[in-house]
């Protein structure tokens, strides 16, 4: 049997090797896929459900009791990696689509978007059947709040790559130096939201660092596929990030944690600090110095591209799927009367080691989920408008309880 399933994966990575053009740029993919799965590795490490004394499950975090992990956030918040190899492929499709950029991102929406409505439509179904099923209203809306968390990635990438032609423009008028306003906005809002007129600013400003804190990466993204990033950029971003990032932590109390602690004043992810462009920074210049070696790499390794074509393929379908397999597993888990590492309190060391057992189970739920989803995303016209009724209902449940 173990004989078998070896010859069957020997004969999908062939088949993939043999099926992808000499032209295609590899290490982008690689790229794209270490990204993606930096983002779920670190959620199913810092995203813990345990049990209220109702019987739901809330959510919690090791990050609340164990400070000291704090730094392997920064391995595994990868989401400007995503946006930087984004922008690059956009610009790269778009150049070779023509003057009719309206036409294009139509196109790109459309690609966007149908993963979501196909997850949307799933959870609108599944979460009326689990009431039945008897799991509490608790749970339910933990559920929901980690089903909506990941889209507004995905609502914001929508957004930038419809910005697209506008990055292309201002690249054509300063380069990559154009990616540097974006850098200073972030700086801007981060002054008046944490220096000396804080106590005066209003609750909302902080949200105007989400556009610009991504497309800094983005449009870094956009020069890169026209030339304009070499190695001495690399090492320029590397350096610079690394010595911001080094200042806004080391002398500004900026938060170690790049992702949200619960019951913590300050979120580095929501909505973004100065300290995540900073990191994007160094992630960028490193993308670009293992580049050619990585592109090297998954043309020798059939059975590596193999997997990153398929990571890349599910990519959408993977954010939208990958906080639910945690709830499903830990779901499963408070039936056998609680597990370490799942339904737990992430307040030691063992509860880390645990969950690190638990990652391979929760990527073989994924992967069920995943294929699920796709089987939704091949909706015909006449589905489509029930879809859409399913959708409207799942988010005016969702706003209530949000």
């Amino acid at each position: 049997m173990l004989g078998l399933t070896r010859s069957a994966a020997r004969g999908y990575s062939l088949r993939i090797a043999q099926a992808t053009p000499d032209t295609r740029d590899r290490a982008i993919d690689g790229l794209r896929a270490a990204a993606i799965l930096g983002v779920v590795g670190g959620h199913w490490l810092v995203t813990a459900l345990t049990v209220r004394s109702d019987g739901s499950l809330r959510i919690d975090s090791p990050l609340r009791y164990l400070g000291g992990f704090a730094p392997a956030s920064w391995l595994f918040e990868t989401l400007g990696l995503f946006f930087l190899v984004g922008g690059f492929a956009a610009a790269k499709s778009l150049e070779r689509h023509g003057p009719d950029t309206g036409a294009w991102v139509r196109r790109r929406m459309a690609r966007l978007l149908t993963p979501v409505l196909a997850a949307t439509v799933a959870l609108a179904a599944a979460l009326p059947a689990a009431s039945l099923a008897g799991v509490a209203g608790g749970t339910l809306r933990t559920w929901t709040v980690l089903f909506v968390q990941p889209l507004w990635f995905i609502a914001v990438y929508a957004a930038v790559t419809a910005l697209t032609p506008f990055a292309m423009r201002l690249d054509d008028r300063l380069g990559a130096w154009a990616a540097l306003p974006f850098l200073a906005a972030v700086a801007a809002v981060d002054l008046i939201r944490y220096g000396p007129w804080a106590a005066g600013a209003p609750g909302w400003v902080g949200f105007l660092t989400v556009l610009p804190a991504w497309l800094f990466m983005y449009q870094l993204g956009v020069a890169w596929a026209r030339g304009r990033l070499g190695r001495r950029a690399a090492a320029w971003l590397v350096a610079g990030g690394a010595a911001l990032f080094a200042v806004l932590v080391g002398a500004l109390d900026y938060p170690a944690s790049m992702v949200g602690v619960p019951g913590a004043a300050r979120s580095n992810s929501s909505p973004p600090s100065l300290l995540v462009p900073a990191l994007a920074a160094v992630q960028a210049g490193a993308a670009l110095l293992v580049r050619d070696r990585l592109d090297g790499l998954l043309r020798r390794r059939p059975a590596l591209w193999a997997a990153v074509a398929t990571v890349n393929l599910y990519a959408l379908a993977i954010f939208c799927w990958h906080l639910t397999a945690v709830v499903l597993m830990s779901l499963g888990a408070q039936q056998l009367g609680g597990v370490a590492g799942l339904t737990t309190r992430p307040d030691t060391a063992t509860w880390v080691g645990a969950r690190l057992v638990w990652l391979p189970l929760l990527g073989l739920v994924l992967v069920g989920l995943v294929a699920l989803a796709g089987r939704l995303e091949r909706l015909t016209s006449a589905h489509r408008v029930l879809a859409g009724v399913a959708a409207a209902g799942f988010t005016a449940y969702a706003l209530a309880v949000y």
